[in-house]
């Protein structure tokens, strides 16, 4: 098992806890409903404050993105003055069936503002709660899929049939905003060391394929 789905399920299951800076234990987590930690902000581009170049993509691998630099170019339509803005550290649902996420993901951004088409739900954090957070809780597809699945029809054509506001009714686990802190700072260093360590293999594999390249020549 990779060593950060080890950690996350240790972190979220409990079996790991964290201390506040003084030595002392931070308060037990509690369940509360998702609507006590987020808000639909409802911003629309109606100012055309952000363009077509500015458009998001949500992808389950690589999180919130600008779409031209994930998929070559934008595929936004006409008019993108209906669109949402999303402002960075805003969380986004998408309402699109995923192979692994059928009932669609849920993501924080990370990176710069811009916008979304109306398919999306945005919200905004409240102060009990990280943006970052949210999103590690969420990565977890077998979560984020038994969150969703009870609050979630599906029309006939495989579209997603669900109010932005009832998204918010399912139950999350949350620690005090503190300890949130803590967990979000050790997975990022976690995820930085991951990444230092794919681009040395990543390097690894190119040299390796060169030398090949060489030797049957």
């Amino acid at each position: 098992m990779p060593v950060q789905k080890s950690m996350m399920q240790k972190i979220f299951s409990q079996k790991i806890r964290f201390k506040s800076n003084d030595g002392s234990d931070f308060l037990d987590w509690r369940t509360v409903q998702l609507s006590e930690c987020l808000y639909e902000h409802k911003k629309r581009n109606k100012k055309l404050i952000y363009s077509k170049e500015q458009v998001l993509s949500v992808s389950g691998d690589v999180g919130i993105v600008n779409q031209i630099e994930l998929l070559g170019r934008s595929y936004a339509g006409e008019s993108v003055e209906n669109y949402h803005i999303v402002h960075q550290g805003d969380i986004v649902y998408t309402k699109s069936p995923l192979k692994e996420n059928p009932f669609g993901i849920i993501k924080s951004n990370k990176g710069n503002s811009g916008i979304v088409s109306t398919l999306y739900a945005v919200y905004s954090c409240l102060d009990c709660i990280d943006h970052n957070y949210i999103d590690y809780y969420f990565s977890r597809k077998e979560v984020v899929n038994n969150y969703l699945k009870p609050l979630i029809n599906k029309g006939a054509k495989n579209d997603m049939k669900v109010n932005n506001q009832h998204v918010l009714t399912g139950d999350i686990v949350l620690p005090s905003r503190e300890e949130q802190e803590k967990i979000v700072s050790l997975l990022s260093m976690l995820d930085d060391k991951i990444a230092v360590k794919k681009a040395e293999l990543d390097k690894l594999k190119t040299w390796k394929q060169g030398l090949l390249q060489q030797m049957f020549v």
